[in-house]
């Protein structure tokens, strides 16, 4: 599979609507990665990957504005290519022909642009944990708020057993 194209906006508003999954490059994410790409293909639904990277500070101290914009320049970089690896990794596992996924890598916070996605979604995939720092959660944080208030029907994915 070769690179997909990233986009840096949300999905289209008026596009058809499909499956979202949220993924961030952990273990978690990718199961959740690899059950959105099997219920996309399942429905014959368009599948969308979106990425999110809250960069830090949210305010530059003046004159370091393009410090700042070439650091966050790097991270949606790095995670773009984080996530084009746990694809191409996904989609060999997964049978049967499909279209090849969306990739949105966006700047800010995942909470907000996932729930902002999940509007003209059909599901949101998410896996139980993520890259959070908080091990002794069982559901993570970016999880647990999308579960009470996405706008499209939430598949949470368990990683395996321990």
């Amino acid at each position: 599979m070769r690179a997909l194209p990233v986009s840096h906006q949300l999905p289209a508003a008026d596009a058809e609507p499909g499956v979202l999954v949220g993924v961030d490059g952990s273990d978690g994410s990718l199961w959740a990665l690899e059950r959105a790409l099997q219920e996309a293909r399942a429905h014959e639904l368009p599948l969308r990957v979106l990425a999110a990277v809250n960069p830090t500070p949210a305010v530059a101290t003046a004159g370091l504005e393009d410090v700042v914009q070439d650091s966050v320049d790097r991270l949606l970089a790095g995670m773009a290519d984080v996530v084009q690896r746990g694809i191409v990794a996904v989609s060999a596992r997964v049978t049967g022909a499909g279209a090849a996924p969306d990739l949105h890598v966006l700047a800010g916070d995942p909470v907000a642009l996932l729930l902002s996605a999940s509007a003209r979604q059909h599901t949101l995939v998410l896996g139980a944990r993520g890259n959070g720092g908080f091990p002794r959660l069982l559901l993570g944080s970016v999880a647990s708020a999308l579960l009470f208030h996405a706008q499209c029907p939430v598949l949470l994915v368990p990683g395996p057993l321990r």
